[in-house]
């Protein structure tokens, strides 16, 4: 599967055989959707994280095998129980030119404590306290078990660079969601690579940075392309074509025919992005009765998508956290069973039905629009009328944020690879001022679940953090908070020589600063 010496690489070759000198590497990437913006607390979303791995860096950062490594930050030790110490790199520039010290790191932990998305997050976070220029203490109000999880997400800005105001007036530092602000269209990072040419929805250009710190990287692309090819079938057939040397995702309906191609290479990972669906309480009567929404859950065959819309290619989930995370357990299980839909709907009153709007976007997630038309079709079955519309994922987050239909589709990968993250943010009871249920379009709200992730949020004992996190998805499940479809794996395809797989990992941000093209 992993073959050597793509085209990029024999042309690279060729140049320095023929001029003497080491011709630049220049690669050319095809993501589903490119970057809304570049303020990288705008949005908590895969695009905004792919892009800040490549133009910022954050404390610290996983591996492919879920360890921590350091970045900006070079060491850690825990000072006392609501305190870890941070040791900072020294010599790291932004690339405005201004140097990185502690103060940035402080600058950017107020500007994420302001951030609608990324709050909550940093909810557990009380302070950043400069000890001196490149040692910082980070301190929570109470014990916190996921202190470097969290601190994969603190990509230190340029304090300098986005302070004071532009020519209108507005100020630079203002987070202005799907809005047009200084941040969101200007960029100065400590990352290995400068945005140097941004056309929305058409590329955004990277060039590498000349002053990057880590001269340990073996990274050696020098300009990197990004092109937004929404469709499937034209983002394989443009790798297979050769137009572009690696893209994201693969289809499962295309597996096959990437893995068997000539000159690329496929890799593939488990996934642990749930895709699901939540239910207006607010804007549908009928969503507040735990029957209805029980009936719905028991309506839709998530074996079925996942055999035939997704190829396999997903594992059927019956609940927010897949195995291996604490907050899993056996029992609540996937619970297809029309006969037993239709009971409810009529225990509940509705055995006539209703109509509902439902919106999905339609290059966000693998086959999202199909999943989609899938679970619309099943729920006519037990006389619920679905008016389905999809759109692009620049349209719909926007829309998302509006609550504009009475079902939405959300997928949602833990931020901090815990249990407890997917009900901040999916089902908690939607609190602004701690961005607790930012993407809670169902508006859920049991306040039993909610004492439990704090709970869990303040336990470091991993058994009594299991036994919490379990009893929250079990409330969850029984109330049938939300409709849980299935995990979705990821693939990625390159041209041979990319040698890829050695900077993919779980999370899906691929980190192209490592990344060495063979020559």
């Amino acid at each position: 599967m992993h073959k050597l010496m793509s085209r990029v690489a024999a042309t690279a070759m060729a140049a320095v055989l023929a001029t003497g000198a080491f011709a630049e590497i220049s690669i050319k990437v095809a993501y589903d959707a490119d970057p809304v913006s570049l303020d990288p607390y705008e949005q908590l979303s895969g695009g905004t994280l792919q892009l800040s791995h490549m133009v910022f860096d954050p404390l610290v950062r996983w591996t492919q095998d879920l360890q921590f490594e350091g970045r900006l930050a070079e060491s850690w030790e825990q000072i006392d129980a609501t305190t870890m110490r941070f040791h900072l790199r020294k010599d790291v520039t932004f690339h405005s030119g201004n140097a990185f010290t502690a103060k940035d790191v402080d600058w950017t932990f107020d500007r994420i404590k302001e951030s609608a998305d990324f709050k909550g997050i940093f909810a557990p976070f009380t302070d950043v306290e400069v000890v001196d220029d490149y040692t910082i203490d980070l301190k929570t109000s109470e014990p916190f078990p996921l202190v470097l999880h969290t601190a994969t997400y603190l990509f230190a800005m340029d304090s300098a660079y986005y302070t004071g105001t532009t020519d209108s007036g507005a100020d630079k530092s203002e987070i202005v969601k799907h809005g047009d602000s200084f941040a969101s269209r200007n960029i100065s990072g400590t990352g290995p690579f400068i945005v140097t040419e941004r056309e929305q929805g058409v590329k955004v250009v990277f060039d590498r940075f000349d002053g990057y710190w880590d001269s340990a990287s073996a990274g050696n692309v020098d300009e990197i392309i990004l092109t937004p090819i929404k469709e499937d079938p034209t983002r394989v057939a443009a790798l297979l074509s050769g137009d572009v040397d690696f893209i994201a995702p693969v289809p499962p309906t295309d597996l096959k025919r990437v893995e068997e191609a000539e000159g690329v290479n496929l890799i593939t990972m488990p996934g642990t992005r749930i895709i699901t669906f939540q239910m207006n309480q607010n804007r549908v009567e009928a969503f507040k009765d735990p029957k209805v929404r029980l009936a719905i859950d028991y309506a839709i065959n998530n074996q079925g998508i996942v055999d035939r819309i997704m190829r396999g290619f997903g594992t059927v989930a019956g609940q927010a956290s897949p195995a291996g995370y604490l907050g899993y357990s056996p029992d609540y299980q996937p619970r297809y069973d029309l006969e037993r839909a239709k009971e409810l709907m009529a225990e509940a009153g509705y055995a006539d039905g209703f109509s509902v709007t439902m919106m999905a976007p339609n290059n966000r997630y693998v086959n999202d629009d199909k999943i989609a038309q899938a679970v619309a079709s099943m729920l006519s079955k037990i006389n619920i009328t679905v008016d389905l519309q999809t759109m692009p994922k620049a349209q719909y987050w926007p829309t998302f944020d509006e609550r504009a239909a009475d079902m939405m589709m959300i997928g949602w990968h833990s931020d901090t690879e815990d249990s407890a993250n997917f009900h901040q943010f999916l089902t908690a009871c939607p609190n602004p001022d701690n961005g607790n249920g930012q993407y809670n379009s169902g508006f859920f709200c049991n306040e039993n679940a909610d004492k439990l992730m704090d709970a869990a949020n303040a336990e470091t004992d991993v058994a009594k953090r299991t036994e919490a996190l379990q009893k929250l998805e079990g409330i969850l499940y029984d109330e049938a908070a939300f409709i849980p479809l299935h995990w979705q794996n990821l693939a990625w395809g390159a041209k041979d020589g990319m040698n890829a797989d050695e900077i993919v990992n779980a999370l899906n941000f691929p980190y192209f600063g490592d990344l060495v093209v063979s020559e």
